[in-house]
């Protein structure tokens, strides 16, 4: 009997079963105000007259739109919380006290004496019988649930299609799946799979009620636009935001469909996905001998996993970072279709560098070797020099006397109008590669030099991502240096599949600027990985919140905002949508050699102040060369 009307209650739609819910408070909540006056006068006679079954039935009139707008009709009878029962406490209480009200201000005060101990016995009564009659239905109706699956974690999966399907029934023994969240309103209000299907508006009323603390995005053909929206809608509501692998992993059977991941604040970026031109990156990378400086780094590790994929014959990781080299050279030997080099020495050892070269008939070269780190460069100007400025001339001019067909700087945008060491020391290392491209051109040698240009990788070495990470999982506060603060942002795959492209681009002396999109707010990219981690962000408006976010100032040598271009108007579109090419600019070659050899005696005396002033000088007198050529105002200070 009990499996029968179970089975019938189960494939009722929503709005019946509420309509049950509704009727049985309305019944109860009329028989408790009678017996709370039945108790009171001691006359156990049932209404009998109109005023009478008025009189019972006021207080239902006032409780039921109480009860709808505290969300008693919009939890689940069948993984009813206990918590709920403060929620019921609440609701009892509100409505206790409003019908005293309407009591007193109606005509039921000339048609029946209210003692004070009615409203009180009635409340009393009120919470047990509603209390008691849902969590009774549950205990009967719905007997076989164990107490474990109702204290496992409730989750809410995004989207009802076939993917979610599969998703529910594979977590179905781990999770407790309140439902499906989607945005057809065909499938509102069904069930599929066993479980309701709700519309996104009703998200904050089932967070509340079943303790949600996950969602899945379970659409993995979704687009990248259409996931940033949504993600976006959600990640306010203070719960963890996961999803499937995108279709392309589940095909090539990389993920399962019950394999979720981390929604990563690359999702967030805002950035549209262009496809790879194949033939560029064959060109640059199949069938040839790579070498990659700098190869343990976040950008060097990327690199070398994009070319691997691509058939070198031959792969050189060139690192001074024993562990660091230890780690990428690992993760590529269990790659048995990948012949790897790992090659420990330092950038500013030339005799390594040549012997790098020579050995392995090196055709490409990547040089992402460099410290990047602004604060700490500008903390240790001498090491930061010698590194990124000698480091690349010793590389650079390896690889011209050498042979190799292909040169690649790993450059930044802080080489821009740099206020900073660690900028300057970026766009030097322009100008000599920029020097070489031109000896190379002038000595008919057909080598191809080039930079490359952009922006901040999230998750790399010493980014903010995983300093915010680790901030939210001590409890906070995430710091940050100005709510101002702005920055060009984009994942690091996709920064080395660009770079590889970029390469295959060169004409030779170029300065390639890969499109970055929009700049963030610092501020905007704490906020959201704070709402990514399932938390919420406490601030003056939300002082209940979860992570505070604290401005601690600027430190040495940042900019507030950073920019990829002198004159963006005169940037040259290349065949590729995400990679433009800088103005050709003035010819300095005459400046460089002095200036090189004032910054070496500089280090040698171990002179900070003369090496800085030497190596912002010269970065003066370019820049003033470049404003001037694109008609700009000139000036004889670096621009801040």
């Amino acid at each position: 009997m009990l499996d029968v009307l179970r089975a019938r209650l189960v494939t009722l739609p929503r709005f019946a079963k509420r309509l049950i819910l509704v009727l049985a408070d309305v019944v109860m909540l009329g028989a408790a105000l009678w017996v709370a006056f039945a108790l009171r006068f001691g006359n156990w006679t049932p209404p009998r007259v109109l005023d009478e079954w008025l009189i019972a039935f006021s207080a239902p009139a006032v409780a039921i739109p109480i009860f709808f707008t505290m969300g008693l009709y919009r939890a689940v009878v069948r993984y009813l919380p206990e918590r709920v029962i403060w929620t019921i406490v609440k609701a009892m209480t509100l409505a206790a006290v409003v019908w005293v009200f309407v009591a007193f201000l109606s005509s039921l005060t000339g048609r029946v004496l209210i003692p004070r101990s009615v409203p009180v016995i009635y409340w009393a009564l009120g919470i047990m019988l509603v209390a008691g009659s849902r969590f009774a239905a549950k205990a009967i109706l719905w007997p076989s649930i164990p107490r474990a699956a109702l204290t496992r974690p409730a989750v809410l999966i995004y989207g009802a299609g076939e993917a979610g399907t599969q998703l529910a029934s594979s977590l179905r023994s781990t999770y407790r799946i309140v439902g499906f969240i989607d945005d057809d309103p065909v499938l509102h209000r069904r069930e599929v799979a066993g479980f309701r299907v709700y519309p996104r508006a009703q998200l904050s009323g089932l967070i509340r009620n079943h303790g949600v603390k996950q969602i899945i995005l379970s659409m993995p053909s979704l687009t990248a636009a259409r996931r940033r929206e949504i993600v976006r809608s959600i990640s306010g509501h203070g719960v963890k935001v996961q999803s499937l692998p995108g279709m392309t992993d589940i095909a090539s059977g990389k993920y399962l469909v019950s394999q979720i991941r981390e929604i990563e604040i690359d999702d967030l970026l805002g950035r549209s996905s262009i496809p790879p031109d194949i033939e560029l990156i064959s060109a640059m990378i199949a069938g040839r001998t790579i070498m990659v400086t700098g190869a343990g780094g976040s950008i060097g590790s990327e690199l070398c996993r994009k070319i691997a994929a691509s058939g070198p014959q031959r792969l050189v990781l060139f690192e001074a970072n024993e562990f660091a080299l230890y780690s990428i050279d690992k993760e590529l030997s269990e790659r048995s279709e990948i012949t790897c080099v790992p090659i420990l020495g330092s950038v500013a050892d030339a005799r390594a560098v040549r012997r790098a070269l020579t050995t392995h008939g090196v055709q490409v070269v990547f040089h992402a070797a460099a410290h990047k780190h602004v604060p700490l460069v500008e903390a240790n100007a001498l090491e930061g020099i010698g590194n990124n400025v000698f480091g690349t001339r010793t590389v650079a001019e390896a690889a011209l006397a050498h042979g190799v067909r292909d040169f690649v700087l790993i450059s930044s945008d802080k080489a821009v109008r740099p206020t900073n060491v660690m900028g300057a020391t970026k766009r030097w290392a322009e100008l000599i590669v920029r020097d070489c491209a031109h000896r190379a051109r002038v000595e008919d040698t057909g080598q191809r030099f080039c930079s490359v240009r952009f922006g901040n990788v999230l998750g790399s070495n010493g980014s903010v991502v995983p300093l915010f990470k680790q901030q939210i999982n001590q409890g906070g506060p995430v710091t940050i240096t100005d709510p101002r603060m702005t920055r060009y942002f984009m994942s690091i795959a996709e920064a080395a599949e660009l770079i590889v492209q970029a390469g295959a681009l060169s004409e030779g002396g170029d300065v390639f600027l890969l499109e970055m999109g929009e700049p963030m707010l610092i501020s905007d990219l704490a906020e959201n990985m704070v709402r990514l981690a399932g938390l919420t962000v406490r601030s003056p408006h939300t002082p209940d919140g979860d992570i505070e976010i604290v401005a601690i100032g600027k430190r040495p040598g940042e900019k507030m905002f950073e920019e990829l271009f002198y004159d963006p108007a005169k940037a040259i579109r290349t065949r590729h949508p995400k990679i433009l090419r800088g103005t050709p600019s003035r010819r300095d070659h005459d400046r460089l050699a002095p200036s090189l050899a004032r910054l070496a005696e500089a280090l040698e005396r171990e002179d900070e102040p003369a090496a800085r002033a030497v190596l912002f000088d010269l970065i003066a007198k370019a820049d003033n060369g470049q404003r001037a050529q694109d008609g700009q105002p000139h000036t004889d200070e670096a621009a801040q």
